[in-house]
């Protein structure tokens, strides 16, 4: 049974999550203004991450351990899951990676804390993506701003721009 509506009082363990979908085996965390579409899930797993439907995360459409894999490869950290059948949860990373995606975001990995002026935490997480286009709405994570600008990280050859 897919809870995917919840009380709007109900108070949420993480701040910004706006959805869970859960079953009795695992709850999906979806946080939209992190979200970039980047599209690991729906790729990954289609019959369970349907971004044209509503619900569009189907926990019932397979097991929670592949679900599980496949939330773990958002590299924005939208997604993140907790198990509720005493499965293992997502893993804390050893070292932090950081991939400067061609035309797009830095995508990073770890144990990352990123805090603002005065020392006020703005995230800690395990994944994020973070602008590097300077166009985000919402800085310092990537919104997907450097499409619409046409943002480049390499010159584009002479005579094609």
């Amino acid at each position: 049974m897919t809870d995917e509506s919840y009380d709007e009082n109900e108070e949420r363990k993480r701040p910004g999550v706006e959805r869970v979908y859960r079953n009795t085996q695992i709850a999906v965390l979806w946080e939209p203004k992190l979200c970039i579409h980047a599209g690991n899930c729906f790729r990954g797993l289609p019959e369970v991450f349907k971004p044209q439907s509503r619900p569009w995360v189907l926990v019932d459409a397979a097991s929670a351990d592949k679900i599980a894999e496949v939330v773990m490869t958002c590299p924005t950290g939208a997604l993140h899951f907790e198990r509720l059948d005493d499965g293992p949860q997502e893993p804390q990373p050893d070292e932090t990676t950081i991939d400067a995606r061609p035309n797009g975001p830095l995508y990073v990995r770890g144990r990352v804390r990123i805090t603002g002026p005065g020392g006020r935490l703005i995230r800690e997480d395990t994944r994020l993506a973070l602008c590097r286009c300077g166009h985000s709405e919402n800085k310092p994570f990537c919104d997907g701003s450097h499409r619409r600008v046409g943002f480049r990280t390499t010159k584009l050859p002479e005579g094609s721009g």
